[in-house]
């Protein structure tokens, strides 16, 4: 089968040097894609270029990504291949930066131009923060042939919360299952389908599960 993995932070830029992202080692995708490479699986891994996993990459396939907009490049370029099954583990950031205010001597906000690196000299720096795009929702409609596996990473409330986003999500996004862990979901991980749920103490049986589930 033909898989892909994303693995990793996506980024956004206040300007050349100064960064907003998401805490993501990339570990765990790039250990699902030695897992399926090792069971006979072709795998491409796109990880985050700020990934700082040190383990091994198996993936006959490695394609850096930075910002939201260039992950969601890559997905559309990948899509001209026959792709049997994606996994998206990637740590989208949530946000990037919209209009940069600086605060005048009479007090109030006064939008400035991003440049090569914002100087210091400016002052205090207000920066409008502007949802990215949910890249897992616009998959489906360049894959519809495809299992799609999302990821949900819910750090507030409890295990409830975390499972009722996971189902939002298969809700919205039209995906064949999502992962859900994270603070609020506690130890282990949460396999949600439309045919309900199952726990797995370690991402190993998590990995099985995974394959089963794209193999079948």
């Amino acid at each position: 089968m033909n898989c892909v993995i994303t693995a990793g932070p996506t980024y956004e830029p206040l300007d050349d040097v100064r960064r907003l992202t998401n805490f993501s080692t990339g570990r765990l995708g790039t250990e699902l894609a030695n897992f399926l490479v090792a069971r006979g699986h072709n795998v491409t891994l796109l990880t985050g270029v700020q990934a700082t996993w040190p383990g091994p990459r198996e993936a006959q396939t490695v394609i850096p990504f930075s910002t939201t907009a260039d992950l969601q490049a890559r997905f559309k370029k990948l899509s001209r291949q026959k792709v049997d099954a994606i996994f998206h583990a990637a740590a989208v950031s949530d946000f990037t930066f919209g209009k940069i205010y600086t605060r005048t001597a009479d007090g109030k906000l006064q939008a400035i131009k991003a440049s090569k690196k914002i100087s210091t000299r400016e002052g205090s720096l207000f920066a409008e923060l502007i949802p990215t795009p949910k890249i897992l929702a616009g998959l489906r409609a360049w894959y519809p042939r495809t299992k799609i596996i999302g990821w949900k990473f819910e750090a507030n409330g409890k295990r409830a919360n975390a499972l009722q986003s996971a189902h939002r999500q298969l809700a919205e996004c039209a995906n064949d299952a999502c992962v859900a862990n994270g603070p609020a979901y506690g130890k282990g991980f949460g396999l949600v389908t439309a045919a309900g749920l199952d726990h797995f103490a370690g991402s190993e049986k998590l990995f099985a599960a995974l394959a089963a589930l794209v193999e079948g």
